[in-house]
């Protein structure tokens, strides 16, 4: 009997050491994660953390693997990079994981007293998630579309690609929107934000050249006078010649 309660005692505590175990709730073995993995870890982090007390972060070394693992980007481009796929399946998923992205995108953008980011580098990072996976679902979306219309020339096909551009390309002003609470950001959180910049807008660029950044321009300029951060202006000025750049090619 007395075996009895201490094999049981030991299987108790088992339990609770593996409750009590953030990391074992999500799964960390697979090498990828799908939409499907995405939906169940973002339901676990919203359900266990309705305080928004005990969010996983990238400065817990208990829960980073789990901040490095839900922003990488990896999980979408062994998918949507892989050109012996099909292009409707490629869609579909990049459907799912644009989907995905919306709702994990505002889990971290909570603010203290002084309207100070609590988690400015985890909503940084889900953000630029963001950015590099609609470059990829805008595009295999058009891709798709001139794939299964009679003729991709016509003027009504014309007119929905070129929308679809103008989408991404609004959807990306919506991150330069950021600047009017740079003062939310501490400095290595305006570093950061900054390097998005640098990465994902010269993606859009590179991807879609030929769409219309005259609002991307406005915002740009607007931004630029509103802003008091030096490396914010010298990323915005970069992007601005970069735009300027591309237009003097077509």
């Amino acid at each position: 009997m007395l075996k009895t309660n201490i094999l049981f005692s030991s299987i108790i505590c088992l339990l609770m050491l593996n409750c009590n175990d953030s990391s074992s709730k999500f799964p960390l073995e697979k090498r990828y994660w799908d939409a499907m993995d995405y939906s169940n870890v973002i339901l676990t982090i919203k359900v266990g953390n309705t305080n928004n007390e005990n969010l996983p972060t990238f400065d817990d070394p208990e829960t980073r693997p789990i901040l490095e693992k839900l922003t990488d980007e990896q999980n979408y481009l062994v998918v949507l990079d892989d050109n012996e796929l099909g292009l409707k399946h490629r869609s579909g998923v990049a459907t799912d994981f644009f989907n995905r992205w919306k709702d994990m995108n505002g889990i971290y953008d909570i603010r203290d007293r002084k309207d100070n980011f609590i988690y400015e580098k985890e909503y940084l990072k889900i953000f630029q998630f963001g950015l590099g996976l609609q470059i990829k679902y805008f595009k295999i979306g058009n891709d798709e579309i001139l794939e299964r219309v009679d003729d991709p020339e016509a003027d009504r096909t014309k007119r929905v690609l070129k929308s679809n551009v103008q989408k991404i390309v609004g959807n990306f002003n919506y991150y330069l929107d950021e600047i009017n609470d740079e003062k939310s950001y501490s400095k290595e959180g305006l570093v950061l934000f900054c390097d998005g910049i640098v990465k994902y807008f010269s993606l859009l660029l590179k991807t879609f050249p030929d769409a219309n950044y005259d609002s991307m321009v406005r915002k740009i300029e607007l931004m630029d006078k509103k802003s008091n951060s030096e490396n914010i202006k010298s990323s915005l000025s970069k992007l601005k010649s970069l735009i300027d750049s591309n237009n003097s090619l077509e």
